[in-house]
């Protein structure tokens, strides 16, 4: 099942090219806030390399529900689980892969933030200090966000079955329903966006972000890995939801 799914993976074009497109939307925007970076900001150069995380989270989104579709949307989901009948073997799979390519694209678009923004960080005196505590846990939270975001999605999709409808909720779940719940600030509404699992982006806040972010907000303090944690309890959750469906329900 792994070797099948890697050739999925690799085999289709449309495949190849949603990494790279992640890798370079993240790397441009990036470079593209950079510019807007002033000596004396309260900023730290790993919080400038990861600034292209808005756009990165998107195409890994994406990735992860083409993935948890397309056996759906193809109609290739009845032959596929004729020839594995216990079904979980074939989502297991896709999990491995899924997470892989996603850790590797994610890799690649922080070394190539790294790399074009590595002036802007030098003309304003913002370091990366990989010996730097908090500087190593944004540079891996990246990572391991854009990671968790592509199982999340993965999820989803292989719970909806739906490429539009899972793309529309994983949207609502990262970008929209966090963005409303900022615009309107109270005890309720903070705790509810602590909950989502767009509170992952706290991991990639440098240490005075964290403290700006938890001064402000009336809800629970997370700390740095706690909305990390919230966006895998996410993805667990999501993909237990659509084993259980795999396993009881159609597959069609």
């Amino acid at each position: 099942m792994l070797a099948a799914e890697w050739t999925k993976r690799t085999s289709v074009r449309s495949a190849l090219w949603l990494p790279l497109g992640t890798v370079v939307a993240a790397l441009t925007l990036a470079y593209a806030l950079g510019l807007f970076v002033r000596a004396g900001d309260a900023r730290s150069g790993a919080s400038v390399v990861v600034a292209g995380h808005v756009l990165a989270q998107l195409g890994v989104l994406v990735l992860g529900v083409l993935v948890g579709t397309e056996e759906h949307t193809t109609g290739t989901a009845t032959t596929t689980f004729a020839a594995v009948p216990r079904r979980l073997p074939v989502l297991g799979a896709q999990v491995l892969v899924t997470g892989s390519v996603a850790l590797v694209t994610a890799v690649l678009a922080l070394a190539g933030s790294a790399l074009v923004t590595h002036g802007q960080r030098a003309a304003t005196g913002l370091t990366l200090d990989l010996a730097d505590g908090g500087t190593a846990r944004v540079l891996a939270g990246y990572v391991v966000v854009l990671t968790g975001v592509a199982l999340l999605g993965l999820g989803l999709g292989s719970l909806l079955r739906r490429s539009a409808a899972a793309l529309v909720s994983g949207l609502l779940l990262l970008v929209v329903a966090d963005q409303m719940l900022l615009a309107n600030p109270g005890r309720v509404t903070d705790t509810l966006r602590a909950l989502l699992p767009g509170a992952g982006s706290r991991v990639l806040l440098d240490d005075a972000g964290v403290a700006a972010l938890d001064a402000a907000s009336h809800g629970p303090h997370l700390g740095p890995w706690g909305g990390g944690l919230v966006l895998a309890a996410w993805a667990v959750a999501l993909l237990a939801a659509a084993a259980y469906r795999l396993r009881r329900h159609d597959v069609t």
